[in-house]
């Protein structure tokens, strides 16, 4: 063996997979923004007939992506996915933009004050997201609030709860692909 190699150890090779490959920001946000749009578009597939049943999956995309990645997005991304959102859910305009950029300035004062969390806290403050969301979305759109349309949302409200470890997984997965390395053309 040369000496140099008993010294410092052998030479590594680099390995041929990670030769010319970097981050691409075009995927990074794509996948990052359009898997919030594309959440917020699903729930118009499905037609409920006499309750809302479908929970705001744009919303949750958006907390899931803001709790599992807190330095992917800016705190004012909630005005433009929010109005994206508007034209979708059939919400007054503005609701998702109000809600939405409230959301982001209340992640914010969370994570400030609870910095080391886990994933039990991060899917408490995603529960609480949710439920206050769905009240909020109720006050703003107008209807005539009571007990019987309070009662009705509790199945949309208990969904959007169970449904956060699932968002979690799929924010994840997701961002595993979004900053997959690619090939970089010189």
């Amino acid at each position: 063996m040369i000496r140099s190699e008993l010294q410092h150890g052998p030479k590594r090779i680099p390995d041929r997979r990670q030769i010319n490959r970097e981050h691409s920001p075009i995927l990074a946000n794509f996948v990052l923004y359009g898997s919030i749009i594309l959440a917020s578009w699903l729930p118009t597939l499905f037609v409920s007939v006499s309750m809302p049943i479908i929970p705001p999956l744009g919303y949750l995309m958006l907390v899931g992506w803001r709790l599992m990645r807190p330095g992917t997005m800016p705190s004012w991304i909630g005005l433009p996915l929010g109005a994206i959102d508007d034209l979708f859910s059939g919400q007054p305009f503005g609701s998702a933009i109000l809600l939405w950029s409230l959301t982001m300035l209340a992640i914010e004062w969370f994570e400030a004050r609870v910095p080391w969390r886990g994933f039990l806290q991060d899917w408490l403050a995603g529960a609480i997201a949710a439920a206050s969301y769905v009240w909020l979305a109720l006050l703003v759109s107008g209807a005539q609030i009571g007990v019987p349309i309070l009662i009705a949302t509790v199945p949309q409200l208990l969904l959007s709860v169970v449904l956060y470890p699932i968002i979690a997984a799929m924010v994840a997965t997701l961002d595993k692909f979004r900053l997959m390395r690619i090939r970089e053309v010189s």
